[in-house]
């Protein structure tokens, strides 16, 4: 009966904590990040955004789309191949002072295998092992416009909003549908070439209503292995605010930007390097280094940081750790090709590091006054 379990193991992860009173990690699958150029800076891109990422990132940076429009599209395989990690998005202006955007995303892991069937009268049978999917979906539209203030002078004010809709399933066991919004504003210092960005992620909080089903056979195998039966239940994911602060220096063809971001969190105790009973604060801070070949043709270099955790080595002993992240990108006309390379373990000298690699594309579109 052993061989049962082997369905659960990720299954077990997924529906772990899908009750109103448990939902820490729900809707995780949007925090991890898109774009290889945010992710090569280590995630910080509250305070810099300005272009169709905007939509996940900030959406009040939408407004510095300077193109008719923009589309971009990221993938990436993370754990060895194991999870796929897409994303895509448009975005355009809207009138003088408005901008408007969709975004896509989508986390999945293919081919698990069904193990409820293996065992029938006694007798194993692997012809019937199947095999299913578990996914996590994402439509994200977005809005964002300029405001003028008389009062705040050489400062540029911009703010957002997204809707999302959310839609997640593993396998034939279990469905769930949600929505959320969240909200953002962004300052611009257009003479001391300085940003600040604030985002409420899920600022109402966002709803998923779980449905499972599972035939009566396969409930006499839950039972019968010592699993729970879950049940329908309301997942809430309860709000967060993200804030960054970046800063722009730029001598001849040269131009560099830093930024430093904060992710805070308000359901409880984690493993960030602030941590306390009511909240959690998770620092992070990345660099971009940009080479203007041209006008229309530039070069990248990118670095970034994040993850501060402590964790336990196998000696029993607390150790500090820190995910490094680098990247690079070059801009041929309208056309942007960014690559990161991003460790997923965090955790130097405790085996081998998952590294992932990302890459994204971003185009330009441009028409002509006619």
């Amino acid at each position: 009966m052993k061989s049962h379990l082997i369905v659960f193991i990720l299954f077990s992860f997924t529906i772990k904590g899908y009750s109103q009173n448990a939902t820490k990690y729900s809707n995780e699958f949007l925090q991890i990040g898109v774009g290889a150029r945010s992710l090569g800076m280590g995630g910080c891109m509250i305070a810099s955004t300005n272009d169709v990422y905007s939509g996940y990132w900030n959406p009040a940076g939408l407004v510095g789309i300077k193109s008719n429009a923009q589309v971009a599209l990221m993938h990436a395989s993370y754990f060895a191949g194991i999870a796929n990690y897409d994303y895509g998005s448009w975005a355009t202006k809207a009138g003088d002072k408005g901008a408007i955007g969709i975004s896509l995303v989508r986390f999945g892991v293919d081919g698990i295998a069904n193990t409820f069937d293996l065992i029938r009268n006694g007798e194993i049978d692997y012809t019937r092992v199947s095999s299913f999917n578990t996914t996590d979906f994402a439509a994200i539209v977005s809005y964002a416009q300029t405001a003028d203030f008389k009062s705040m002078r050489n400062i540029d004010f911009s703010w957002g909003g997204n809707m999302k809709i959310i839609s997640r399933k593993v396998g034939p066991f279990a469905k769930a549908t949600g929505f959320g919004f969240d909200a953002g504003v962004k300052f611009d210092n257009t003479k001391k070439n300085w940003s600040l960005g604030i985002v409420v992620r899920d600022a109402t909080s966002t709803f998923n209503s779980w449905r499972y089903t599972f035939t009566d056979a396969q409930k006499d195998i839950l039972a019968t292995t010592g699993n729970a039966i879950p049940k329908s239940t309301l997942e809430i994911t309860l709000p967060r605010i993200l804030g960054g602060f970046a800063k722009t220096w730029e001598n001849d063809n040269w131009k560099i930007l830093a930024e430093i971001d904060a992710n805070m969190t308000l359901d409880g105790k984690r493993n960030t390097l602030i941590k306390t009973n009511l909240l959690s604060i998770d620092p992070y801070c990345g660099a971009e280094v940009t080479y203007n070949i041209s006008d229309a043709n530039r070069l990248y270099f990118r670095t970034g940081f994040n993850n501060f955790q402590h964790y336990t080595n196998s000696n029993g002993k607390k150790t500090a750790s820190i995910m490094p992240n680098v990247g690079i990108g070059f801009t041929f006309g309208n056309f942007t090709l960014d690559y990161a390379l991003t460790n997923l373990s965090a955790v130097s000298g405790n085996g081998p590091a998952l590294y992932s690699n990302i890459f994204s594309l971003k185009l330009d579109i441009n028409r002509d006054n006619k």
